[in-house]
């Protein structure tokens, strides 16, 4: 049984048996000369690791964990082709040790409790500690891991276990919290190329065989979105096409041929990320939902980062849709959770979903010209003092200020809304938002002259005059506030009615 093609499961002919589903170090760390070009360049020690500096300060617990210091249990959590399995290696080389790795694809409790009770034996004897490696921790059931506990408890074994999810909702608690959790990030560009270049030219990789043009390397970089061995195995694939076609040189063409995807005209630090962003944008805004999935294919093909996308649905979802739907920002808030809780290539399905929803809702830029204004007339001096019935009356003292005083609680009102000065004095009456005529804002704009006219104690609008009975006047609109607002009432109970 093979995982990942990164290690061999079987063992050597005149060798110990290791319990089922598992290997010794033996077996781990083999590398022959047709081993796969990513097994062949895995770094022979700490210092060659690339892309993870956050974890290689001296002392670390991953620098303890690879020179043998403390014997401490951890999980590595990162994505695929972030070195997790390289981190094993690097422990699989430390001789005090006794090594033994298994897949959590074919092993079962037996399995575990065999590797533990000859780790057991052998403690008792004096002899080494056990390191157990566990891959894909997470498809281990909640028995599984039940049966590692005590023994990562009392150190009977120091487990290291990698997963590419995350491991508070993929490990149960107590297992979590015996180990050091290490996040291992995905590589960046720099690291992804510097990898080829050290493939193309060491002598456990091509040792110089093909030259890799710069387009050809760009092609590979941005296929690999951040997984090192993606990059390694196409630059495998495509050194082999080379030397099919007689050629000492990897160009774009041969590249493409090799992995069968064509390449993405698409930089993510150049002009290409910012034209395909902004068409991506306009086409949404301009309710061209093919045009918009088309562009989200082209970032996601190129390796644009999906929480990149996801942040931009966000923004679009209230900027340019807004009060039209509001349940549009919902989707796009749910569409970045998603990103993160399931990562890609599943997560795809999820900004596909939200961009169509936000290129096919009605649009109103409204909140965005709203906040855009009253940011101009802060920037600009205008405000004053906070109305002293707004003020904040619950410290001792407040009441003697006259904080709160004349404060007016709208739910005291059958209408929910009361007369009541809310803005500074000098922006009584400013009318920031002013709501369009698409989608769900239709209602927000038959409602809000209601609300305007009885938060600010405005007369309501004259009625057509009714004709006259003979000896009475015309005008049959109350003249007194109270009836005033009575008549507020009815429209506004009108208004919220017709929402219902």
């Amino acid at each position: 049984m093979e995982s990942d093609t990164l290690f061999s499961l079987g063992e050597p002919a005149g060798a110990p048996r290791a319990p089922a589903g598992a290997a010794g170090v033996a077996d781990f760390v083999g590398v022959t000369s047709d081993s796969p070009l990513p097994v062949r360049m895995r770094p022979a020690n700490i210092d060659e690791l690339v892309g993870q500096e956050h974890l290689l300060a001296p002392g670390s617990p991953l620098r303890q964990l690879v020179g043998g210091g403390a014997p401490m249990s951890v999980i590595l959590w990162g994505p695929p082709g972030c070195g997790k399995t390289t981190v094993a290696h690097l422990v699989a080389g430390a001789t005090d040790r006794t090594f033994v790795a298994m897949s959590a694809l074919n092993a079962g409790v037996k399995d575990v409790r065999a590797v533990i009770e000859a780790a057991r034996r052998q403690r008792r004897s004096g002899g080494p500690q056990t390191v157990l490696f566990i891959d894909e921790v997470h498809r281990f059931s909640k028995t599984q891991q039940d049966s590692l506990l005590a023994a990562v408890e009392d150190r009977t074994v120091t487990l290291l276990a990698a997963t590419t999810e995350n491991p508070y909702f993929s490990v149960i608690s107590p297992l979590l919290s015996r180990c050091v959790l290490l996040t291992l990030q995905p590589l960046d560009d720099r690291a992804v190329r510097g990898l080829l270049r050290r493939a193309v030219a060491d002598e456990r990789g091509l040792a110089g065989a093909v030259t890799l043009e710069t387009e050809a390397e760009d092609h590979l970089v941005r296929l690999a979105g951040g997984d090192v061995r993606k990059a390694l195995t196409a630059l495998e694939a495509a050194a082999a096409s080379a030397a099919a076609l007689g050629a000492d040189v990897i160009d774009l063409a041969t590249a493409e041929q090799a992995v069968d995807v064509a390449a993405v005209r698409y930089d993510r630090d150049g002009d290409a990320h910012y034209d395909v962003t902004s068409a991506f944008i306009k086409s949404m805004r301009g309710s061209d939902v093919d045009a918009a999935l088309h562009w989200l294919a082209r970032m996601l093909v190129a390796g644009e980062d999906a929480r990149f996308i996801a942040r931009r649905l966000v923004i679009f979802a209230s900027e340019d849709v807004g009060m039209a739907d509001p349940t549009a920002l919902t989707v796009a808030t749910a569409a970045a959770h998603a990103v993160e809780y399931v990562g890609l290539p599943e997560a795809q399905l999820n900004l596909a979903q939200a961009v169509v929803h936000l290129a096919t809702a009605p649009k109103s830029n409204s909140a965005t010209t709203a906040i855009g204004a009253a940011i101009a007339d802060v920037r600009a001096g205008r405000g004053g003092p906070v109305p002293r019935g707004l003020r904040d009356a619950h410290y001792a003292g407040a009441r003697g200020l006259g904080h709160g005083t004349g404060y007016r609680y709208p739910h005291d009102d059958p209408r929910g809304v009361v007369t009541q000065q809310y803005a500074p004095d000098d922006l009584v009456g400013t009318d920031y938002y002013r709501p369009g005529g698409h989608g769900a804002e239709k209602s927000v704009a038959a409602r809000l002259p209601v609300l305007r006219r009885i938060v600010r104690g405005l007369p309501a609008p004259s009625a057509r005059p009714a004709p006259a009975a003979p000896g009475h006047g015309t005008d049959r609109r109350p003249s007194d506030p109270e009836n005033a607002n009575a008549a507020d009432e009815g429209g506004t109970n009108a208004v919220m009615e017709a929402q219902q």
